[in-house]
């Protein structure tokens, strides 16, 4: 009986700690306009969702296009292998934003557990706090709520709607538009927590490997692109003094930022409140950016380069 209880507790560990984070996400971050897609979340990590979100525990889901912030329907929510998905149409082109805010929920964890999960997910500032106040043998009752959201654009007109503010208890705001971005340039975020700019809070930067499609024999197969190269590991990075936090995009692909904001609470019957955030969004590659300017400085220079051996080789002949 003592093994059977003590495997049950391995097993609620690995839950708890296996599935955290919350991302919005799309198969391909480039639609076009007036077409059906599927916005994909992921209650887990970025790679893999360990469970669905039930849409008791949705606050808000909100998209946002050409100025306009619409609530999604109930009736376009389905689940599917733990991950939930979102039916939507795009309209106009522009820079879509889709947001979702969840309820807060209350976990208890014994002081080993609550240890584990701030060095797992990376709250290190809380982690240090305890070690310097003594208090790593301490249990925690933590209120928790997810506020996530993702940019992606639709067809190849930019808009202003990438920086929007949906006023979530916490939430990255990008300060430029990453889908005006190429590789080797920086991307900036601003990180609110209640309205306000959240200075010195660590903040991790992921990426993921864009997707590539090939057709053959009438079949279509998407997978990653093997050949970029991608991070083993997340990067560390910290808000300045006005919350803002810059990252260089050394690649095209999916980006995307995490957080999360843990205090001591105050109230009676917790220990911890804590906030978690998400952004993601994609880079699309050097070639397709611009590709129509791209495709016609190309042709002139060839044809300077025609043009030059010509005069050459004419004036040999001569």
């Amino acid at each position: 009986m003592k093994r059977i209880i003590s495997l049950l507790g391995v097993i609620a560990a690995l839950m708890v700690f296996s599935s955290h984070d919350l991302y919005l996400k799309l198969d391909s971050f480039f639609l076009d306009p007036n077409s059906n897609s599927i916005l994909q979340l992921y209650n887990g990590t970025f790679d893999r969702s360990e469970n669905v979100i039930d849409r008791d525990r949705m606050i808000d889901v909100s998209i946002v296009r050409k100025g306009e912030r619409i609530q999604a329907d109930e009736q376009d929510w389905f689940e599917k292998d733990s991950i939930t998905y979102l039916n939507i149409k795009t309209e106009a082109e522009g820079t879509y934003v889709a947001g979702v805010s969840t309820k807060p929920r209350v976990l208890s964890m014994s002081a080993e557990d609550f240890n584990d999960y701030l060095e797992h997910d990376g709250v290190l500032d809380m982690l240090e706090s305890r070690r310097e106040s003594n208090k790593l043998n301490d249990s925690a009752t933590e209120q928790y709520s997810k506020h996530v959201k993702t940019l992606f654009q639709v067809g190849e007109q930019r808009s202003l709607d990438y920086n929007v503010q949906l006023g979530y208890p916490i939430e990255f705001v990008a300060l430029n538009n990453p889908y005006e971005l190429e590789p080797g340039d920086q991307f900036s975020a601003q990180l609110f927590f209640q309205g306000k700019p959240l200075a010195d809070q660590l903040v991790y930067l992921g990426y993921q490997p864009q997707a590539v499609t090939h057709t053959h024999d009438g079949s279509t197969h998407t997978h990653a692109d093997d050949s970029a190269h991608e991070h083993s590991e997340l990067i560390q990075l910290r808000t300045d003094e006005n919350g803002i936090v810059m990252a260089e995009l050394d690649q095209p692909g999916v980006w995307y930022l995490r957080t999360i904001h843990l205090v001591e609470s105050t109230q009676d019957d917790l220990t911890h409140e804590s906030n978690w955030a998400t952004l993601s969004f994609a880079m699309a590659d050097v070639h397709s950016h611009d590709g129509g300017n791209t495709t016609y400085i190309y042709l002139l220079g060839s044809l300077l380069i025609i043009g030059v051996l010509y005069f050459i080789y004419r004036k040999k002949d001569a």
